[in-house]
């Protein structure tokens, strides 16, 4: 049977790295800016990593990325 892939999980994911890392985008760069000090502003645009436990939650819910 064909796993369904959890939506909601897969657009957070920004990628899975070939060591197996799950990319996701920092909060706080979509709206509301202008409050916002710019070092704040700057450290959203990175991408980081799920620690480990959430990881594995992840792969399970999106399997075919």
């Amino acid at each position: 049977m064909k796993l369904k892939t959890v939506k909601s999980a897969a657009k957070r994911i920004v990628k899975i790295t070939k060591n197996g890392l799950v990319l996701h985008r920092k909060t706080s760069a979509q709206h509301r800016s202008t409050g916002k000090s710019k070092r704040v502003r700057s450290d959203a645009d990175k991408t980081v990593a799920f620690n480990a436990a959430d990881a594995k939650k992840i792969r399970k819910m999106v399997p075919y990325l």
